[in-house]
């Protein structure tokens, strides 16, 4: 079976439904293919920040994410041996509409995101359609094969746009190969109960050599436990009384809450940081994860990932309905997004540097001349909140795809 589109966008993540509901309201033709069929999956990037806060805003949808289970971050500190705390990051601060992060599951955001874009007459969203090569026509990517519940099929299409994550098909299949950074830490995600004395404020802590951060969500505590790349296996080998002791001796408020903790609900994100060289070739146009593996330090990934689609249907709506899009179009998004993304992640490189030295040294580090001076001047912290919050270059929703609110619906109304 083979079919035709105007864009083809592979992978229904953030990136990928901004996108299509971005383009769709642009009037190009658009269809999103995504493997699962369903997009319930734990532990993916649930941070929105105040930057896709206000996008939502601009397009008409954020009454309907506001009604979403969520909750609320608006900024963290750290406490110094004197007593005094130091507000490393205070977005409430911000002279921007919406002055926190919000914690949502990405499921919920993607759901609303499917919905309001199926009211658009020129997408669609094919679930359960897992892509497996890329078709070339006369040198250039002119769609995708894929597997369907109805079998396989081919959608050819003037462009596609790879969203299909740091482990793209659709980027190796078009030759690009990314820039690697070296990466000295992993992550392991786990679930605890809500604990007396944590409150709804991110929870970072570094004892000892051991760095935890704790994010509250609705009805339990997702906590990240750092570990050095490649010690996985090592420290499972403890087994959990050694996993729980250790979060007890830099978070002692868990001790009751560690005891639920089997070494089972652990999982390990391999940390990857790198970037293409060339983010296109003709036909073909990687954004987010697929363009940028971006660590999960200040949780900015799944923000930069919008950005990119923002600025990609911005520039790329109307060579798309005209049928006349180019390489040279294409080039166009990367310059706009690449140097964002190149500061963001120098920045990240610095944070798993300064990281390394202290879980290295074993010992609980001390307070840096930066948190003393923030602790004496707390408006300070607006600068960190900015830079994590909104970014080196927010974009904005383009006219065409802006929306008066939107009533929230059934289906978001709980």
């Amino acid at each position: 079976m083979s079919e035709k589109t105007t864009c083809v966008i592979v992978g229904g993540g953030p990136a990928g439904m901004i996108a299509g509901l971005l383009l769709a309201r642009g009037g190009v033709d658009v269809t999103v293919l995504e493997k699962h069929a369903d997009f319930l999956r734990d532990f993916r990037g649930d941070t929105v920040h105040p930057s896709t806060l206000r996008l939502l805003d601009e397009l008409g949808l954020f009454e309907q994410f506001d009604a979403l289970p969520h909750t609320k971050l608006s900024g963290w500190g750290l406490d110094l041996p004197d007593g005094r705390k130091a507000p490393v990051i205070d977005f409430t601060r911000l002279r921007l509409p919406h002055r926190y992060i919000a914690m949502v599951p990405q499921w919920d955001l993607l759901d609303l995101l499917a919905e309001a874009a199926r009211n658009e007459p020129s997408f669609t969203l094919r679930m359960s359609h897992d892509v497996t090569g890329l078709i070339y026509e006369r040198g250039r990517v002119a769609g995708v094969r894929y597997d369907s519940p109805d079998g396989p099929g081919q959608l050819r299409a003037d462009l596609t746009i790879a969203c299909d994550g740091r482990w793209s098909l659709c980027r190796r299949e078009g030759g690009l190969i990314p820039r690697e950074y070296p990466v000295s830490a992993d992550i392991w995600w786990f679930r605890l109960p809500k604990a007396e004395g944590v409150g709804d404020t991110l929870l970072p802590r570094f004892k000892d050599g051991q760095f935890l951060g704790v994010i509250p969500r609705e009805n339990y505590l997702q906590t990240a436990y750092f570990l050095r790349k490649g010690a996985d296996a090592r420290l499972r080998a403890r087994g959990i009384e050694a996993l729980r002791a250790d979060i007890v001796n830099a978070i002692p408020e868990l001790a009751e809450a560690v005891n639920s903790l089997a070494m089972d609900d652990v999982k390990l994100l391999d940390i990857r940081l790198n970037r293409l060289r060339r983010w296109y070739t003709n036909g073909l146009l990687c954004i987010g994860d697929a363009a940028h593996a971006m660590s999960p330090a200040g949780g900015v990934g799944i923000n930069m990932a919008v950005q990119d689609a923002v600025a990609a249907a911005r520039l790329l709506a109307a060579p798309l309905r005209e049928h006349r899009v180019t390489a040279q179009d294409l080039a166009a998004v990367q310059r706009r997004r690449e140097f964002p993304t190149a500061v963001t992640q120098t920045g990240q490189r610095f944070l798993h540097a300064a990281m390394l030295r202290a879980m290295n040294a074993g010992t609980t580090p001390a307070p840096t001349r930066a948190l003393r001076i923030l602790a004496r001047f707390p408006q300070l912290a607006a600068i960190p909140a900015y830079l994590m919050g909104v970014g080196v270059r927010p974009e904005h929703a383009p006219q065409f795809a802006r929306r008066a609110p939107q009533p929230v619906s059934a289906a978001t109304d709980r």
